[in-house]
């Protein structure tokens, strides 16, 4: 038998998680990127058989927004690439709202957090996702015998996906607006 509960997270709430993560960022901001990446990497693949689906759904979202950092094909900007680090910075701190070793609620709030992160960063997170796609497939559909090399077709795919993405987020900022970042935990000043 599965039980479903949901609930609604409003504003108020919102903020609480907010402020979590800008309480966080002041705490690990003299952490390195790698040293941020290790931490969220770390929470996913410790703990990934120990969890309940819904919490380990999340963790293979934050491994893609890890990978979304260090794939070098992907090539980031180093603006891109803060953003999903200040989103990630949560992942090093070592305490938790709800203690991580309480049986099946021991990562709810890293779900939520994570599910929060993944809205936030939702065009980013879908072009990459599209990206990792497309690379499978051209790979696949290629073969070892390809005419053109492989940076030339991922390159032309990578410029289409960030192009939707700077549009998307330039439609979003105007619709909103104002001229902000576009995610709920930027740190940027």
């Amino acid at each position: 038998m599965a039980l479903t509960i949901s609930f609604d997270l409003q504003e108020q709430d919102l903020d609480y998680f907010r402020q979590l993560m800008q309480k966080t960022e002041r705490v690990v901001s003299h952490h390195s990127s790698e040293e941020i990446l290790n931490a969220a990497k770390a929470l996913a693949g410790e703990v990934q058989n120990q969890v309940p689906e819904f919490v380990a759904i999340r963790l293979k979202q934050l491994e893609t927004l890890v990978a979304m950092v260090e794939d070098q094909d992907w090539d980031l900007t180093e603006e891109e690439k803060l953003d999903v680090l200040s989103a990630l910075a949560y992942f090093t701190k070592p305490e938790d709202l709800i203690a991580d070793h309480l049986p099946v609620l021991g990562f709810l709030d890293d779900a939520i957090m994570i599910e929060l992160v993944v809205q936030s960063l939702a065009d980013d997170f879908e072009a990459y996702s599209q990206f990792c796609t497309f690379r499978t497939n051209e790979i696949e559909r290629r073969g070892p015998d390809a005419q053109t090399s492989k940076a030339d077709w991922l390159e032309t795919k990578k410029q289409e996906l960030h192009s939707w993405l700077r549009r998307r987020r330039a439609e979003k900022r105007s619709s909103t607006g104002g001229g902000g970042f576009r995610s709920v935990f930027s740190f940027r000043r």
